[in-house]
Order: structure tokens, then C-alpha cells, then sequence
């Protein structure tokens, strides 16, 4: 299906070949597009368990296709979106990035939800010789395709840099944890951190008490939570996707256990933030709606339009965060390849990637080393009072945010 498009963002004024200057800046754009669409297609976990996160890269989506229209589209041609729902799986995902090549003939594929759907479609991509772009990829490893680009700046060891980086953040709590707990989710990339986790923590010389997995789509957390409580481990490092975090927590709460200091992977934003038992949860990101972030005028733009459009979508989270921020990437890397290129040859886009930086909202992404990954540009975040804001590094902070830690005065 084709998604149409609302007409409720004014946007204008070029943003060069890189992508970044005012999207939705008010000002009437100099042409309108004409002519044959240039058709882009891809898949979103519109339903199933993954749907709730698929939404939220489909309404990134609309919200940049309108601002690009508005600017001109894509080489003086209207950008149209042919996007098909995968349901959550990754087989349904191949046959339809099939579909998308061969008989939809789309011009270029943007990727779906989730490591599992991406490295589908990216086989169907390597197949027809596509260029890939997409956004939640988590196992760089896996990718060997020399014409897929990442929009999530993970770097090329997200097993090895993630739990480091969270772990130098807990390293400035007053009570820095001694001993750790790992529970995670069998699926795929989540479950591949959780293994590196295991290996910094060691290194780190923090002892391991429990170490547990569950299939995903498990909604039992009773069991875990009980192993959690019995454990009593200073740091949980929970290999969550979506509302397993929020269900592992209610699970908690039933047993009277509240965690010193707990992560999640990939947590529901909004859903977390709901339930009082998150407060002082863990998470990485790679933006949050907040300053320093904000101070960069599209993403500033970019965050008041995508609340106004959630709010009246009636989503659950209004805010802009990792999720939202890395579809955004994605289509500025996109714009970005066809612009330079000038036109929408695959492996002129893909020659032009791999030797250049594309600025974004979430900051200058390259495609240059393993799996064409670049630099890991998170951040941790944690749940403060209702709200996520960054607390390390210091300088990505929210400002005054610092590390909070249960029991401890702030």
C-alpha cells in the first residue's frame, strides 16, 4: 500500500546534500515537485509484538515525506512511500521486500523493524543488487552486504562498546555495583549485548550471580523476578525488547523487589516511563528530547512536529527518542546518497556512502568500518521523576541530570 500523505507540516529551504539544514522551517519551498514519484519501499512491524515501535518509524516516515515534498522531493520528482506491514516476521519481511523489487518495482528500499526483519530483507537487497538503508540493525557482525547502511550509530562492536559505556556511568553512582545479574531475551540482537555483557562485567571485576534466558514472546515473569529477589544483585542488565522490561518489572513489584540498579536494552519508552517501579531505570540512546540535542534546529523542528502529529495519532509516547531518531537518520541518509549521486543508481549511492559522513540529527554518521558501521554515538539514559533524560556522557547530560541511585539523596 502507499501511505498518503497529510499536509500538516510546512517545510522548506534546502538541506543540502547532507541533510541537515531547516526541514520544517515555514518557508514556501521554490518548486513543487513534478512528475513521475520516486518510489521508496519497505516494511514496518505494523502488527504483532513489534508494533507498537513499528508505528512510531511509520509516523517518523510520513513526517519526513511531508517536509520533503514540501522541499522540492528528490530530484524535482514527488517521494511516495510504499510501505507494507511485516507483521513481526522476519520471513513475511523477505517475501515482501520480493514483492517491493519485483513487482512493485520501487526505486529504492529503506529498511525495516528489527535485526531479525532487516537481515531478510538485506538478503533480498544483496539479491537484486539493492542499496539498503535502514535503522535498527543490532548485530554488525551479521552484516556482510557491502550495500546495506546503518541509521543506528552502534559502531561495529555494540557487545563489546555498549556495556562499557553503561557500565563507566555506573562507575559514578555513590554505590558503583559489585555484583551483577544478567537476564535476557533470546532475541537475536539483544540476547548478542547481553552475551558481551557477560564478558565486560567480567573484565570489569564485577562477580555474576545469575545469569538467565527466556524465548521471546514469553509473558511469564514470575519465576525470573524470584531468581532476581534470591540473587540480590547490585546491577541487573536486562536483555529486554519492547514490554518485556515493563513485564519484568510488574513481576518485581508483585514480590516487594526493587532493584539498585537495573537496564533495559530496548525498552517501551512510553510504557516505562508510566509505571513508578522504572523510576531510576537504564537505557541507552542515541537522542532524547532535550538540549544539548534540541540545539540543533531540524531536530528541534523535528521533535515539535513529531509530538503535535503522536499526540493527535493518540500514540502512547509523544517523544522523540532513539527509535524515532534513527528512522529520521535513515531517510536523511537517503536524501543525502541521491542528492550526491544525483540521481538513484544503487551502487552509486552505495560508493558514496561508504567514502562520506552524513550529518544528522543524531550527528555525523560514517559507513566505513565492519558492516559498514561507524562511530557508537549512544548515550545512557535514565527514567528521572516521569521523565528519560541523558545522564552520561557529561556532556550529552540533560541539563543538571546527573546518575541517580536508589537510597541515595540526589
Amino acid at each position: 500500500m502507499s501511505i498518503d500523505r497529510r499536509s500538516l507540516v510546512a517545510a522548506a529551504g534546502a538541506i543540502g546534500a547532507l541533510g541537515t539544514g531547516a526541514l520544517f522551517s515555514g518557508v514556501a519551498a521554490a518548486q513543487q515537485p513534478s512528475g513521475k514519484p520516486i518510489r521508496v519501499g519497505g516494511t514496518l512491524a505494523l502488527t504483532g509484538p513489534l508494533s507498537a515501535t513499528g508505528l512510531v518509524h511509520k509516523l517518523t516516515g510520513e513526517i519526513y515525506l511531508d517536509a520533503l515534498n514540501r522541499r522540492g522531493g528528490l530530484l524535482d520528482r514527488p517521494v511516495e512511500w510504499v510501505l507494507k506491514d511485516d507483521q513481526s516476521k522476519p520471513d513475511l519481511a523477505r517475501t515482501l521486500y520480493e514483492q517491493l523489487v519485483t513487482a512493485d518495482k520501487v526505486d529504492l528500499l529503506i529498511g525495516p523493524y528489527a535485526t531479525g526483519a532487516i537481515l531478510s530483507a538485506m538478503g533480498v537487497a544483496q539479491r537484486y543488487n539493492k542499496t539498503l538503508v535502514h535503522h535498527t540493525f543490532g548485530i554488525p557482525s551479521l552484516a556482510k552486504y557491502d550495500q546495506q547502511f546503518p541509521a543506528w550509530s552502534l559502531g561495529p562492536d555494540p557487545e563489546k562498546t555498549m556495556p562499557a559505556m553503561v557500565m563507566d556511568a555506573l562507575a559514578t553512582s555513590p554505590k558503583p555495583p559489585k555484583t551483577i545479574a544478567i537476564v535476557t531475551s533470546k532475541f537475536p540482537s539483544v540476547h548478542f549485548v547481553a552475551l558481551g555483557a557477560r564478558e565486560v562485567a567480567k573484565q570489569r571485576g564485577l562477580k555474576e550471580v545469575l545469569f538467565l534466558e527466556w524465548d521471546f514472546g514469553n509473558r511469564d515473569f514470575g519465576p525470573i523476578a524470584g531468581r532476581l529477589k534470591e540473587a540480590n544483585p547490585d546491577f541487573i542488565w536486562n536483555g529486554a525488547i519492547g514490554l518485556e522490561g515493563n513485564q519484568l518489572l510488574d513481576a518485581m513489584k508483585k514480590i516487594d523487589y526493587a532493584p539498585l540498579h537495573h537496564f533495559y536494552h530496548v525498552p517501551a519508552p512510553a510504557p516505562m516511563l508510566k509505571a513508578p517501579e522504572a523510576n531510576g531505570a537504564l537505557a541507552t540512546t542515541i537522542f532524547e528530547d532535550h538540549p544539548p540535542f534540541t540545539d540543533n534546529p531540524t531536530a528541534a523542528e523535528f521533535v515539535k512536529v513529531y509530538r503535535e502529529r503522536a499526540l493527535t495519532a493518540g500514540m502512547p509516547d509523544t517523544a522523540v527518542e532513539t527509535q524515532a531518531a534513527a528512522s529520521f537518520s535513515a531517510w536523511q541518509i537517503i536524501e543525502a546518497a541521491v542528492v550526491a549521486t544525483k540521481g538513484l543508481d544503487d551502487k552509486a549511492m552505495a560508493t558514496w556512502l561508504r567514502a562520506n559522513k552524513v550529518d544528522t540529527i543524531q550527528g555525523k554518521l560514517r559507513f566505513n568500518e565492519r558492516g559498514n558501521f561507524g562511530d557508537d554515538l549512544g548515550r545512557v539514559k535514565q527514567v528521572q521523576n516521569g521523565k528519560w533524560v541523558v545522564v552520561w556522557p557529561k556532556e550529552w547530560a540533560a541539563p543538571g541530570a546527573k546518575l541517580q541511585t536508589r537510597g541515595v539523596a540526589s
